[in-house]
């Protein structure tokens, strides 16, 4: 939820997030929405969203095994986390579900496949 009080809803079965204002039912895709895959207007059994003050949305992609950042009114999202796929270095996630970016822009993330926690500090390759 934003400080507008409009909710963003995950839907791990259209692998979608969608931005709903108050009072609507419907709501409006702001994150994948076409079909699932990898790319990067794309997601893959997204988990987890967090959405910073600049109403960025951040998707756990768990099926991509990454973090992916859509900024508003973005057409594709720019990965923040897990760029070489599945396994554990410190670079990988397996299977990310909460995702949370502090007020300093740190990304953690619940690695649930490697049961782990992992931050990352603005900025971080």
């Amino acid at each position: 939820m934003d400080e507008n009080g409009s909710l963003y809803v995950v839907d791990n079965r259209k692998h979608e997030v969608r931005w709903h204002k108050i009072g609507e039912t419907k709501g409006t895709v702001v994150a994948g929405g076409n079909g699932l895959e990898d790319c990067l207007n794309q997601l893959s059994k997204p988990r987890y969203v967090f959405v910073d003050r600049d109403h960025s949305v951040y998707a756990s992609d768990s099926g991509n095994h990454r973090v992916i950042i859509w900024g508003k009114d973005a057409k594709q999202g720019i990965v923040v986390t897990g760029r070489q796929g599945q396994w554990n270095s410190v670079t990988q996630l397996s299977g990310p579900n909460g995702v949370v970016i502090n007020q300093l822009g740190t990304v953690c993330v619940v690695d649930t496949g490697n049961r782990r926690i992992m931050c990352w500090p603005k900025g971080a390759t």
